[in-house]
């Protein structure tokens, strides 16, 4: 049942303003479970995301035990086996282009800003191609997260339907702020789409999207790591 109006209270704006304010992407997760019953809860009220025409786009895959170790092991070869030998890039090719071809200022600025502020916290330098390797791989273990998530949409869709998809996605890491958990959407998983689909059991026409780790924050170091945002004057303009 969809409540029609919530109640006028200040601890209302708080309590969803608390979970936005404190999401961030939770690169190191505890072995905690996560109870299956609060998973759905989780999905079934991001699935209250708008979309174009109420297409809802969007399917999940759980990943837990067995079936998220096994993928862990498939990508984490693969990701090796490309650092070894770059030729096999060609393999390994994302669907759709998340990063721009050609980066410019602010955004490479910020690219860089959040790169080396993470790498400098974690004391891994410019040079050091070893350590760079394993931080990136991480994403391929889920941060240790015991579930992981893996989003697909139908290639037939437009590009309207990835917009739709972000607001999905961010339901999914507010809601799950507001159970005690956290998160941290992958789009480096992308790449590797031609291991995770089949892997999955996804359909022919199923594109990737992403990947997200969910589960309950460790208190590591690298969780310490939070990224500045633009002030509204930044970004916003005033018409009159």
């Amino acid at each position: 049942m969809i409540p029609e109006k919530l109640p006028d209270s200040d601890l209302h704006v708080a309590t969803v303003d608390t979970a936005i304010i404190s999401r961030m992407s939770t690169r190191a997760f505890t072995q905690q479970a996560v109870p299956q019953q609060t998973l759905h809860d989780i999905l079934q009220v991001a699935s209250r995301a708008p979309s174009g025409t109420n297409c809802q786009p969007w399917k999940v895959y759980v990943l837990q035990g067995n079936s998220r170790n096994r993928l862990v092991e498939k990508v984490c070869a693969a990701h090796d086996a490309l650092r070894a030998d770059p030729a096999l890039a060609a393999e390994y090719r994302e669907a759709y282009d998340y990063y721009p071809e050609k980066w410019v200022s602010p955004y490479i600025d910020r690219r860089r800003e959040n790169g080396w502020g993470l790498y400098s916290l974690l004391g891994i330098g410019k040079g050091d191609k070893d350590k760079m390797h394993a931080q990136h791989q991480r994403n391929y273990r889920f941060f240790d997260a015991p579930v992981g998530l893996m989003f697909t949409i139908d290639s037939v869709m437009g590009r309207g339907s990835l917009l739709d998809y972000g607001m999905f996605l961010q339901n999914i890491m507010v809601a799950a702020r507001a159970r005690g958990l956290h998160t941290c959407p992958q789009a480096a998983w992308n790449g590797y789409a031609s291991i995770i689909l089949p892997h999955i059991g996804a359909g022919a026409d199923e594109m990737l999207v992403c990947g997200m780790a969910l589960g309950y924050a460790d208190e590591a170091t690298v969780n310490s790591f939070h990224t500045p945002r633009v002030a509204v004057s930044g970004f916003t303009h005033w018409l009159d």
